[in-house]
């Protein structure tokens, strides 16, 4: 056995690595750079984790988020790595505590923020150590047309000019072929070995729904098949966000707001909680969700559509990083196409910055029209093309039929063409629906728009219908948003469909499919979740004692319940029921220093008995006595439910304890004080977003 897998398998108690795990663990040991793109839940981490532990000396890991950092280093703590971090919300001498620790080789990993390892000192510092490699996380951040840039990305490219000798791998989520290339490009990786997986997220059901009173839509989602579930929920403005988080908690779902509006502390808190408590709802500015290691996240809802299919993808697979069963449902409608659009061409970007946001918007829109597969799409954008349909998407589970929307279309567009060429103006798409559709509305009765030919013309079609035709339109290029208030116009490509010279199959409307979340999950909509099906009535019991253990104990402890276990082992302890510790190391998921933690008390809670105390030391933890996460009086916390995630895997920790580790336990513990945490200013920075004026049902940007 190799030593890297008999550091899975000791510490987590996992046999192997699965997919290209292996491989890139094996070539970065050997001292290569490596590329990495693998999706959210896939075990990147795990990449350069073992590596780390592998190789002499400390894994140097640059992470953009020092606000999740905490939470990082509790989870490698807990299965005996030793690890640490060094960022802003550290005093001095709690900076040299982590330093003395790096120098004195008592580290196996140090996470540090772009930023940090930018400045004169962290460099200098890491000059005098030992670095076995270098983990470049959420590398499609030095992407300067990305979604997600970040300009302290690109000066790390110096990593390779100033340590050449040691090896690098930078890992991403979300890259298309352009993106991969510009990322080794900026990071000086030409010469590293790519590893791509998958982009499939199998799990993950794809719904896109017609927009109509979304709030209504998404409470129906939540109630009907996410009960009890985290989740988060996105919006385009702060205002969307404050209204939609109000709306659940007045209608029974917990619900927390998130947006760069809020106060460092308030954002700190709601995060703190939305990783630490089950069954919260985050509603939030897509700003949020880089970096949230919560596994058990069951739903992503989109209530504005967003502006790439990079973002789309990477937003929507923050949820069911545990392989369990979950949803990604957008709400979409013509608004959001006029609002995107109207984005675009105000945008203070040059032409080079213009067109490319335009392409971004082009393939989102096209997934959100299309008739075919959405997963084959999503992959094929990728460079992943797929022959075969998903199963488990909506346009798979209630294929949508296309009619032939081509006298429509002439209709409307002829409608633009009077309203311009024949009054010299120009309208929004509401007035222009409102004269096919023949309404005398006073807006029509005052400019004599009921004079007009094409008046009445398009009473066929219901609103609705005629609303979905300029969307399309507009999603296919031929309507065009302009000016301050949005106005329609024609394209270049308008004249194909006036001349007849073209014919427009548009896709009719289907009501939302409520079906399986997962290719293999059950028929009626509501994914199966943590509920243990497949164990016995008495395995079930068990499995439920087993969570309240956890969830008392990760209370102790304050971390997140996974970090103790995932539900998936605990689902194979209650399904083997070991009475001995040996048994208990026999389960997947329970390795050698969880076992030593938690071996007696897991066993006493299989066999009903009083569980003796853990002896376990709590992680340097997040300051549970600031007042500001002590409150519950917004939200009511949930039942406890976690659920298995993709194994990382990391080495056996030395029998020596670290500064870090003494110092971890508290006073109670080691007689130290405890080490810094990242506090409420470290909550993660937002850019400023759009206004959404509910008056004019607009945003102000």
């Amino acid at each position: 056995m190799s030593s890297a897998t008999d550091a899975l398998n000791r510490v987590f108690g996992y046999p192997s690595f699965r997919g290209q795990q292996g491989d890139i663990v094996d070539h970065v040991i050997d001292g290569g750079d490596a590329l990495v793109l693998m999706p959210t839940g896939g075990g990147k981490s795990l990449c350069y984790q073992i590596p780390a532990l592998v190789r002499p000396g400390t894994g140097v890991v640059v992470s953009p988020l020092i606000a999740l950092m905490q939470d990082q280093v509790d989870a490698l703590r807990t299965v005996g790595v030793r690890a640490g971090f060094l960022n802003s919300s550290q005093d001095l001498d709690e900076r040299r505590v982590v330093e003395a620790e790096f120098l004195a080789g008592e580290l196996d990993l140090l996470y540090v923020a772009p930023e940090g390892l930018g400045t004169a000192g962290v460099q200098r510092l890491l000059d005098r150590g030992k670095i076995s490699l270098f983990a470049i996380d959420e590398a499609h951040c030095v992407a300067q047309w990305g979604h997600d840039f970040r300009p302290d990305y690109l000066a790390l490219s110096m990593l390779h000019e100033r340590w050449p000798d040691v090896p690098r791998i930078a890992l991403t989520a979300t890259a298309t072929p352009a993106t991969r290339d510009e990322i080794a490009e900026r990071l000086q990786l030409t010469e590293a070995r790519h590893f791509t997986a998958s982009f499939d997220r199998p799990n993950i059901q794809y719904r896109i729904v017609g927009k109509n009173s979304p709030s209504r839509q998404l409470l129906e989602l939540l109630r009907s098949e996410h009960a009890g579930d985290s989740g988060i929920v996105y919006c385009l403005s702060r205002a969307s966000v404050e209204k939609h988080a109000e709306f659940l908690s007045q209608n029974g779902i917990p619900a927390l707001p998130y947006h760069a509006g809020l106060d460092a502390r308030t954002r700190f808190t709601n995060q703190s909680r939305f990783l630490r408590e089950d069954g919260l709802v985050m509603v939030a500015t897509i700003a949020f969700g880089m970096g949230i290691d919560k596994p058990d996240v069951r739903f992503v809802a989109h209530l504005d559509l967003p502006k790439s299919l990079e973002g789309y993808y990477q937003e929507t697979g923050r949820a069911g990083r545990d392989g369990l069963p979950s949803t990604a449902w957008l709400a979409y409608g013509l608004q959001d196409v006029m609002q995107q659009r109207k984005m675009i061409e105000s945008s203070d970007g040059d032409l080079a910055f213009r067109r490319n946001a335009g392409q971004h918007l082009e393939a989102m829109l096209a997934l959100c029209e299309s008739v075919t597969c959405r997963r084959a799409q999503i992959l094929s954008y990728f460079g992943q093309p797929s022959e075969t349909a998903c199963g488990n998407c909506d346009t798979c589970l209630t294929p949508p039929s296309s009619w032939d929307g081509t006298v429509p279309a002439q209709k409307l567009l002829s409608t633009v063409v009077r309203l311009q060429k024949e009054r010299g103006q120009k309208f929004g798409a509401g007035q222009s629906i409102d004269i096919l559709l023949g309404k005398r509305t006073d807006k029509v009765s005052r400019f004599r728009h009921d004079e007009l030919s094409v008046f009445g013309i398009g009473a066929d079609l219901k609103e609705t219908e005629w609303r979905g035709v300029v969307r399309q339109l507009l999603a296919g290029g031929f309507l065009a948003v302009e000016g301050e208030y949005g106005t329609i116009a024609l394209t270049p490509r308008s004249a194909e469909i006036l001349k007849g010279e073209r014919k427009v199959m548009m896709r009719r409307e289907v009501p939302s499919p409520r079906t399986s979340s997962s290719r293999s999950g059950s028929a009626t909509g509501k994914p199966p979740a943590a509920a243990p099906a497949d164990l016995s009535p008495e395995g079930a019991d068990l499995f439920e004692r087993l969570r309240a253990w956890r969830g008392a104990t990760a209370k102790e402890q304050s971390v997140p319940a996974y970090v103790i276990f995932h539900d998936a082992t605990l689902r194979a302890i209650a399904a083997l029921a070991p009475q001995t510790l040996d048994q208990l190391g026999t389960v997947s998921g329970v390795g050698q220093s969880k076992l030593t933690k938690f071996g007696d008390q897991v066993l006493a809670t299989v066999r009903g008995e009083a569980v003796p105390e853990s002896s376990a030391e709590a992680p340097a933890l997040l300051p549970s006595a600031d007042p500001a996460l002590s409150t519950r009086s917004a939200v009511p916390a949930s039942p406890a439910r976690s659920a298995a995630s993709a194994a990382p895997a990391r080495s056996a920790a030395p029998a020596r304890t670290s500064r870090s580790q003494a110092a971890a336990a508290g006073p109670s513990r080691s007689g130290r004080s405890q080490p810094a945490v990242a506090g409420p200013d470290d909550a993660i920075p937002l850019p400023p977003e759009p206004d959404f004026d509910e008056d004019s049902g607009a945003y102000e940007f």
